[in-house]
């Protein structure tokens, strides 16, 4: 049992590459968690203490800001990673996680990872670059998502501002 988790923890592409002993060393730091749909895996400005890899379903990442609604930011698909929050040694997570549907996915403590960056640095700088690539993805495509959304509402608030004002739309 113990090896079929091995193995599926080494196809996951952000650990594809790493020495059979790099793997075994991460697999025992890991749990797989089943997410049923619409659970909430955390709320943002709770304490950031799990990095979850998405195996299967799909998970949104919310984002509420302070004077607006509540917003997804982006839609996990498997062999994705959430809550990266706990791996910059952030307090809190910036953002609130729900699994759309029936999910699983391997968490890992932040408090292990950090360890594993201590005991292995090599294998923790390896982790990280991985990590950084799919935060910088992440952070080009919310900017994108952020700003049609601002283009829309002005757009919006033009349109009914021109309503009000009896003119033509």
């Amino acid at each position: 049992m113990r090896m079929m988790f091995k193995q599926a923890i080494g196809r996951l592409e952000i650990f594809a590459g790493l020495q059979p002993s790099q793997i075994t060393e991460i697999s025992d730091m890991v749990e797989l968690v089943c997410l049923p749909a619409k659970m909430v895996i955390f709320e943002q400005n709770t304490p950031a203490n799990f990095l979850y890899i998405l195996s299967q379903g799909e998970v949104s990442v919310r984002y509420k800001p302070y004077d607006g609604p509540q917003l997804t930011i982006a839609r996990i698909q498997p062999g994705g990673v959430f809550g990266w929050s706990a791996v910059l040694q952030r307090e809190l997570y910036t953002s609130g996680a729900v699994a759309e549907e029936n999910s699983e996915a391997y968490r890992i403590s932040s408090a292990a990872l950090h360890a594993l960056c201590e005991k292995d640095p090599d294998t923790g700088v390896i982790l990280l670059n991985r990590l950084a690539g799919v935060i910088a993805t992440r952070l080009k495509s919310t900017h994108s998502q952020v700003f049609q959304m601002l283009v829309e509402g002005v757009h919006v608030a033009a349109i009914t501002e021109r309503v009000k004002e009896g003119r033509n739309v």
